[in-house]
């Protein structure tokens, strides 16, 4: 199928703030890249996405500069601002959810962006049908959750503590969402980044048949 893509841009507390959206015409997705940045494979995951039918928007959380390097991404993760970069977020969900006409959308995260992800989801549940976590997480409010949740983790993750994602999706359950957890053995943090030396090409695509049948049957 054809879809449009376009760089927009999206005003933040009077600041401009670029997004890349990928139209295929069906419900929205909010996708948020992991530290790196926005960079050329969150885009290409934006365009997979729009061909399977959803309008994808992926705002950029790093202002425009892309980490090649886990020392460079930690340096950007230092001097960013939580409280702007949360603010990008929801305006970037509001401007998806007008695109959509107000209909409930889902939202997909890569490890920090995972957690942006769970944020947004407890800050205004009701407009959330479903939300994917790639190898992230947050301490949130579980109980606020109502979109259903699938979950993507390594079984041994250096970034990633296996106890803390049991914790999380276990407070799901204690709190009657539905959550799906998925574990792929032996595979590092950042497995479905095609361009990182952890990528993981069976798992990767593993992990996208289930999230793209996920959200085509929760959106």
């Amino acid at each position: 199928m054809s879809i449009q893509t376009s760089e927009i841009q999206l005003n933040v507390n009077d600041k401009k703030v670029k997004a890349y959206l990928a139209n295929g015409g069906g419900a929205g997705i909010l996708l948020l890249h992991a530290w790196w940045g926005l960079k050329p494979f969150f885009k290409q995951v934006c365009d997979r996405l729009a061909e399977q039918g959803f309008t994808v928007l992926a705002p950029d959380l790093r202002d425009g500069q892309i980490a090649n390097t886990i020392d460079e991404a930690k340096a950007l993760m230092e001097k960013s601002d939580g409280e702007f970069t949360g603010a990008t977020v929801m305006t970037a969900k509001d401007y998806l959810r007008d695109l959509v006409k107000g209909n409930k959308i889902g939202a997909i995260g890569f490890s920090m962006g995972a957690a942006w992800a769970l944020i947004a989801a407890t800050y205004k549940p009701e407009q959330f049908g479903a939300i994917v976590l790639f190898y992230g997480n947050e301490g949130v409010e579980y109980g606020k959750v109502t979109a259903k949740v699938m979950g993507h983790y390594s079984d041994n993750d250096e970034w990633e503590p296996n106890e803390y994602v049991d914790n999380t999706f276990a407070e799901f359950k204690k709190a009657g969402v539905d959550a799906t957890l998925h574990i792929y053995p032996g595979v590092a943090h950042w497995f479905v980044e095609s361009d990182r030396p952890e990528y993981d090409p069976a798992a990767a695509q593993l992990a996208w048949e289930r999230t793209f049948e996920f959200l085509k049957k929760n959106l």
